[in-house]
């Protein structure tokens, strides 16, 4: 899969999700979100209806799947349903298996690690973050618990939670566009 998606779910947590968006955008990323629905309207865990970039046929219609980059990269917001929800579309777990086994990246936050990443077969060793509570189900997978804010380990990319959006987003930047624009990008933040 060729590009950067942000994949959203009813009961996604809004402010990782876009946060995210919003970072990567500012870094001349052009990410899109995408709606695993028939319709572009996803509603967030606090109830707030945002439109996606396309829905799932789109997404499907309009990308080029086949090998990949490390720049190529699937994100997955937390919240709850919402993280649920994504691991239970089957059709874009099909495609994040896929994506993940050519080399691509795949980023992940709050409960996302856990619940969408941790269906990944052979994590036994990665590094990874993910909301307070949920590690278990990645050290039973072999994964290396992190509690930071941020992990990055190769093409994987986790987040703790809402707080840690901003820093979230930038990583994802830096491993797409590199350390100068990720750097240029929180200045202009007065990070």
């Amino acid at each position: 899969m060729k590009g950067t998606y942000i994949f959203l779910a009813d009961g996604f947590e809004i402010s990782e999700a876009l946060t995210t968006v919003n970072m990567l955008r500012r870094g001349g990323v052009n990410v899109k979100t995408v709606s695993i629905y028939d319709d572009r309207i996803v509603t967030s865990s606090n109830r707030i209806p945002i439109i996606a970039d396309m829905a799932f046929g789109e997404f499907k219609a309009s990308t080029t799947f086949g090998p990949c980059l490390k720049t190529d990269v699937m994100i997955f917001p937390g919240g709850m349903p919402g993280s649920s929800n994504l691991a239970a579309f089957g059709k874009l777990m099909d495609i994040m298996q896929q994506h993940y086994a050519e080399g691509g990246t795949l980023a992940a936050i709050c409960a996302a690690p856990s619940v969408v990443l941790g269906l990944l077969p052979n994590l036994e060793g990665k590094k990874m973050t993910c909301y307070d509570g949920f590690e278990d189900a990645l050290t039973a997978k072999g994964v290396e618990y992190v509690k930071s804010g941020v992990v990055v380990d190769g093409n994987i990319i986790t987040g703790r939670g809402p707080g840690w959006a901003v820093e979230f987003g930038l990583a994802i930047l830096e491993h797409v566009k590199g350390q100068e624009i990720a750097e240029k990008v929180k200045a202009g933040l007065m990070l």
